[in-house]
């Protein structure tokens, strides 16, 4: 039988769970249970992939110092990456024994968490030890807390080689429905996944992979901006065809798109920009597919107006010159 064990300590000497976690492993020593420690704080860059060690193990020892408040960071990294990478098939048939030593207040929470936590993964949570201790040195010294905790370990070694069986928890249904609209992978799948997001040099570049595809939409949609807002400006410029002695202001409104195209004339200069005005010779409202229409010879000024397509208000003979200002050709 082997005993993994999870350590979500800092390392501190006067860390009173890692005297405990001694104790057990003495408990261990004695009656013969191969047991592996893996100390988190040292592991801190790789352990998305230490669910892959659950593999050998029939058991499960997760420790952790309540130091303020809660689990710690090292521990709750680590069930994440069993919820993330972890094999639940695996997990579903280890028994886990939670160790919470607390200097300050809140041994009893975070003991709950570690069970809650564990059951909604699939595995089943024992009988674990829960303390607080307000001087190591005294928790040290004391015979009786000493051969409680080599009871503990005897007792968890019992649970584990027997595979006693333990009543079912509401934590067992809400599992399936939570596993259900989680990402689905294989095993192998998860422990490719959990070694690259391990992988600081394969992050960065993925992050930066990102931040490229980002920026290169970004400026696709910049220009997709650029080009709505000078749409029509370049093929009326190019089709201006000067008048003599002719002055004339209009405004084609394109109703569907909130913008207004502001047209100047005077001779032979013209000012064409997406601006309102309110001092024009003509006012004329069209959607966009109609003014699109008739920029690519499609249909002319006049036939709009005279087919409904666009509504004008001014002097109906300025509206006439447009088609001789602008000659569009069919394209």
């Amino acid at each position: 039988m082997h005993i993994n064990i999870y350590y979500g300590g800092r390392g501190i000497i006067e860390d009173p769970t890692l005297y405990v976690l001694k104790k057990i492993e003495n408990v261990f020593d004695d009656i013969r249970v191969s047991y592996t420690r893996y100390n988190l704080y040292d592991m801190k860059n790789s352990i998305t992939t230490l669910p892959q060690t659950l593999k050998e193990a029939d058991g499960v020892i997760l420790a952790c110092s309540v130091e303020w408040m809660g689990i710690g960071g090292y521990m709750q990294q680590f069930l994440d990456a069993c919820w993330f990478y972890g094999d639940k098939t695996k997990i579903s048939s280890l028994y886990m024994t939670p160790v919470v030593i607390s200097t300050t207040y809140g041994e009893k929470e975070a003991m709950m968490n570690l069970k809650n936590a564990w059951e909604l993964l699939g595995g089943f949570s024992c009988s674990g030890i829960c303390a607080y201790v307000e001087d190591t040195l005294d928790f040290d010294r004391n015979p009786d807390y000493t051969n409680y905790i080599e009871k503990k370990a005897e007792n968890i070694y019992r649970t584990i080689s027997q595979k006693i069986k333990l009543l079912p928890t509401s934590s067992i249904a809400i599992k399936k429905s939570i596993i259900k609209t989680s990402l689905q992978l294989t095993p192998q799948e998860s422990e490719q996944l959990s070694k690259y997001v391990s992988d600081d040099i394969y992050v960065k570049q993925q992050k930066e992979d990102i931040e490229q595809l980002a920026s290169f939409f970004k400026e696709k949609l910049n220009e997709q901006d650029t080009d709505i807002n000078n749409e029509f400006i370049k093929p009326i410029t190019a089709c201006f065809t000067p008048q003599e002695n002719f002055k004339a202001s209009y405004l084609l409104v394109i109703e569907d798109k909130n913008k207004a195209l502001y047209i100047n004339i005077e001779n032979d200069d013209l000012y064409c920009k997406y601006e309102k005005h309110e001092d024009v010779d003509i006012v004329a409202k069209l959607n966009h597919q109609v003014l699109d229409n008739i920029v690519h010879g499609r249909l002319s000024f006049q036939k709009a107006f005279m087919t409904s397509d666009m509504k004008v208000k001014g002097d109906f003979k300025t509206l006439r010159m447009l088609d001789m200002l602008f000659p569009f050709s069919a394209s």
